[in-house]
């Protein structure tokens, strides 16, 4: 066997997520109705197709290692320069590369528990502590993680706005006075994959000349594009610097790269997703309401289904859903896991959910 790292040595294997295809394989058979990995359903832009499309003539060439047209282009979108943007292979990637620059063995990293699981798994293998806050209600709580912060002295703040896997955000407000209250000395990581999704006064105000924060957004969510993998963070200039020392700098695709750049160029695509987000919503909503069930209000592409029981009960409502070909997932830790998650979907997937939905419910009871 390989001399593995003792830290390496002593992790478990562990898949924070278990894929659709996977379950699909393990089943033999598809999925009616895709709804649990909160991908967005409606795709890109016809353009960022069409551009992904011309770019796979030319993928006998590596990306741009720079990412140089990308970054330009962003910079402009959001109205700040090119040297606070460092784009990576998804937000995953680049939460990876953050923790490699200020993780090592012991450093103390604060997070709500039950919050989005792939940071921890970063944070671990780069042998860091994690701290953890409860969520208050069904909200992450900003004071608990400062305070969390504070206490630990810790090196990153972990806070998702909109959140995963609730559904549930902060006002711009609530959210600014957190980054004010950074402690000397942490970083607070913001991740905004959803923020597309939710009301307008949901994101404060960019100001990546502030070293207290590093601001996290991703073309898989609202542009549709998932399977490109493309993420890209804002921040101070020193620390987006620094990325350049750690990441794969050949890690991007021209495919890729192509498509994000036209994504950004359609200004009518976004509003159009938006629109039929919403739509689903509701929908979803108004299926979870006619089963007895309460929706929670939700800024992101999926909506959190409270189930009225204990995760014992919404884990086998979920594996009466998938045994009916619906694929959804759930909150991992209590007392959220009394909830399921439902991605937004197009008519005939939520048809599909609001078929099975009664049998599963009438199933899961009968088995309780």
């Amino acid at each position: 066997m390989p001399r593995f790292t003792p830290l390496v040595d002593s992790l478990p294997a562990t898949v924070p997520f278990v894929g659709p295809e996977t379950q699909e394989r393990a089943r033999g058979r598809a999925f009616a109705a895709r709804l649990g990995a909160n991908e967005n359903i409606f795709g890109p832009s016809p353009m960022a197709i069409a551009a992904m499309e011309q770019a796979a003539r030319d993928i006998w060439m590596y990306g741009d290692p720079e990412n140089h047209d990308l970054k330009q282009a962003l910079a402009r979108h959001h109205g700040i320069a090119s040297e606070n943007i460092v784009v990576g292979e998804g937000i995953d990637g680049l939460l990876g590369y953050l923790c490699r620059l200020l993780i090592g063995p012991g450093d103390p990293v604060v997070t709500s528990d039950g919050a989005y699981p792939t940071f921890n798994f970063h944070v671990a293998g780069f042998g860091g502590i994690l701290h953890k806050v409860p969520y208050r209600g069904d909200r992450e709580d900003p004071e608990a993680l400062i305070a969390k912060a504070r206490e630990t002295g810790a090196k990153l703040i972990y806070f998702a706005n909109p959140d995963n896997p609730m559904g549930s955000w902060h006002e711009a407000a609530a959210v600014q006075r957190m980054i004010d209250a950074v402690p000397e000395g942490s970083l607070l990581v913001l991740d905004e994959a959803y923020v597309e999704f939710a009301p307008d006064a949901t994101a404060p105000a960019l100001d990546p000349a502030n070293p207290k924060s590093i601001r996290m957004r991703t073309f898989s969510k609202a542009y549709g594009m998932a399977g490109a993998r493309v993420g890209f963070a804002i921040g101070h200039p020193g620390l987006i610097r620094a990325f350049d020392k750690i990441r794969n700098h050949f890690g991007m695709s021209r495919i890729g790269q192509a498509g994000a750049l036209a994504a950004l160029a359609d200004k009518d695509h976004l509003p159009r997703t938006r629109a039929a987000v919403e739509t689903a919503r509701a929908g979803i909503a108004r299926i979870a309401a006619a089963n007895g069930l309460t929706p929670l209000a939700s800024a992101t592409n999926f909506v959190t289904i409270d189930a009225g029981r204990d995760g014992a009960f919404a884990r086998r409502l979920v594996a009466e859903l998938i045994a009916r070909d619906i694929f959804v997932r759930m909150p991992f830790v209590a007392p959220h896991d009394r909830c399921i998650r439902v991605s937004c979907g197009r008519p005939e997937d939520l048809a599909a959910f609001a078929a099975a939905l009664p049998e599963a419910l009438q199933a899961t009871q009968t088995s309780s």
